[in-house]
């Protein structure tokens, strides 16, 4: 059996100021010519189908042109919800629409209740797991205890029990919204840190066939079994050398897999250049950016005179302009911003009290008070997105 898989749209999503949804529906476009070229059996969308819980109309209207579109080609498409999406108006009219083939699984209750397909092999068996809230799903699913990894073991010893009664040979796929051990991240990815743990093992997936993730926006693989197709689009500068891709997996009669990329189309390269602005101004060797979309940190001691007007005349498509001057670590004037990088924002918290104490840091206890405050925040945000 032949699979795409993909996931992480982000359809109503923009690119700094860019409007992307033109890209998106290209996007659309060469799905469903590769879904033909390729004879694909099967299309997984492996959550984040929209950017936001509440979609702006231009969005839902091509993801209701997507469906379509895939229907018609009479080529069965499962598809989760992801953290960015809102459960329930993603799963709006899903038994209808599972009629023409396209299968939203958006509800933990089904985790264990496959999307079975036949090939010439046999049964295979397809699981949604939906993104799960570890405090919104734990008693639902009956984890032992809270957090990502509880969760979605308690989701999997449901997807195992449903597959240990089905006939030998029965083949398994798993599609998961989750932060996967080992892997990748980039800057336009939500946190979903939970009690300052977010990731996953590998493990958790154990006893099926292939795990089609989504949530990181880099193609990538954990493990032979266990991939991220990653987003079709790049979302943020980290993304730069990011090449967009799809998976294109062959599951056979013996469960072996073998996956390959697809390329997507690139809307605009990424381009991040740094220096001073008369350098960059001036460096030929930046002569092949001058097409890209481009995030431009300028060094200069100084911030220059007007430096988006002159650089943007070199550098037509410049959407992001980042001031780091070049100044010694422990100057008082260094960025802010280059001082918070690859912190998360319990430790950025936890620094903080250090600062105003003078040294001391939180002990134990008030260090799980900032997790409980953090946490709230975000559970907060997260339950707002599945309120109807």
């Amino acid at each position: 059996m032949r699979l795409l898989h993909t996931s992480d749209w982000h359809l109503g999503r923009s690119f700094h100021r860019v409007n992307l949804l033109e890209a998106q529906r290209a996007f659309v476009d060469h799905l469903v010519r590769t879904v033909r070229e390729h004879r694909v059996d099967a299309v997984l969308v492996a959550g984040d189908v929209y950017d936001r819980a509440v979609p702006p109309l231009a969005a839902v209207e091509l993801f209701d042109e997507a469906l379509h579109r895939l229907a018609e080609l009479a080529v069965p498409t499962v598809m989760i919800s992801g953290n960015h999406d809102s459960p329930r108006r993603l799963g709006v009219g899903a038994g209808l629409i599972e009629r023409a083939g396209i299968h939203l699984r958006t509800d933990p209750d089904g985790c264990g209740t496959p999307v079975l397909l036949a090939d010439d092999h046999g049964d295979v068996a397809f699981y949604g797991l939906p993104y799960l809230e570890p405090a919104l799903v734990r008693e639902r699913l009956g984890a032992d205890r809270a957090g990502h990894t509880a969760v979605l073991r308690a989701a999997m010893d449901r997807v195992r029990a449903d597959l240990a009664g089905r006939p030998d040979g029965t083949r398994a796929v798993v599609l998961a919204h989750a932060f996967v051990a080992g892997g990748t991240t980039s800057d336009s990815e939500r946190d979903i840190t939970v009690g300052g743990v977010a990731a996953v093992p590998a493990e958790v997936f154990d006893g099926v066939h292939y795990t089609a993730l989504g949530h990181l926006h880099g193609s990538q693989a954990i493990t032979d079994r266990v991939r991220y197709s990653g987003s079709p689009l790049a979302y943020s500068f980290s993304e730069a050398n990011h090449r967009k891709t799809m998976w294109l997996v062959d599951l056979d009669g013996d469960g072996t897999v073998t996956a390959e990329r697809l390329d997507c189309p690139v809307p605009r390269r990424l381009a991040r250049i740094r220096g001073r602005l008369e350098e960059l101004l001036a460096d030929p060797g930046l002569e092949r950016h001058e097409d890209a979309w481009v995030e431009a940190t300028l060094t200069d001691p100084e911030r220059p005179h007007e430096p988006m007007a002159r650089l943007t005349h070199r550098f037509p498509h410049t959407l992001s302009l980042v001031f780091e001057p070049d100044r010694a670590p422990e100057d008082p004037l260094a960025s802010y911003a280059s001082r918070l990088r690859g912190r998360t924002d319990q430790q950025i918290a936890e620094d903080f009290v250090a600062h105003v104490r003078g040294g001391d840091g939180p002990d134990a206890a008030e260090r799980a008070v900032l997790t409980a405050a953090l946490d709230s925040v975000r559970l907060d945000e997260a339950a707002r997105e599945v309120t109807p």
